[in-house]
């Protein structure tokens, strides 16, 4: 009777909502999709980048200097990637010397590890700290990986080898 028809409408709902997360679901990961194809296009990339690992430094008014790293997967953050680094060879606050260091340890350990490396590198900071970088990748043999600086104050992407920034 009643309870019957009742328990077959809240069946019939649950399979609905369950459809819509579905919907929703497929959504976001096209959407996700799309952001890295256009990112592989602006930036004119081999092959989208589905690792994406992010770098920046910081310091207290000039002391106990320290870095950070993110780290996207498919577009998403993965947090159990992200790194923090305490600078150890660099005394005071030189941004430059902190980017060498952070992108030398990261890459020796991946390499050492056997780990799988990022589809796209992005630097926080313009031509100097991208300079660094790209130094360290080249002494590693990783000169294969895509990297980018990216300077706040215009938001303009720098990329090795050229005098000219790319606004997106």
């Amino acid at each position: 009777g009643d309870k019957r028809k009742l328990v077959a409408l809240s069946i019939r709902n649950a399979l609905e909502l369950k459809k819509e997360k579905e919907i929703l679901r497929e959504g976001k990961k096209s959407r996700q999709r799309e952001v890295i194809l256009t990112l592989q296009k602006d930036l004119q990339l081999q092959k989208p980048p589905v690792i994406i690992e992010c770098f920046d430094n910081s310091n207290l008014q000039g002391t106990t200097p320290v870095a950070s790293m993110v780290r996207f997967v498919d577009g998403k953050p993965d947090k159990k990637g992200y790194r923090h680094f305490n600078i150890k060879t660099v005394i005071g606050p030189n941004d430059f010397a902190s980017m060498n260091e952070v992108v030398g340890r990261r890459y020796l350990r991946l390499i050492a590890e056997n780990e799988s490396l990022p589809d796209l590198i992005v630097i926080d900071g313009g031509k100097g700290q991208l300079g660094m970088a790209c130094g360290v990748l080249e002494k590693l043999n990783l000169t294969h990986i895509p990297i980018i600086g990216l300077a706040k104050e215009f938001e303009e992407i720098f990329i090795p080898n050229s005098s000219r920034p790319i606004i997106i």
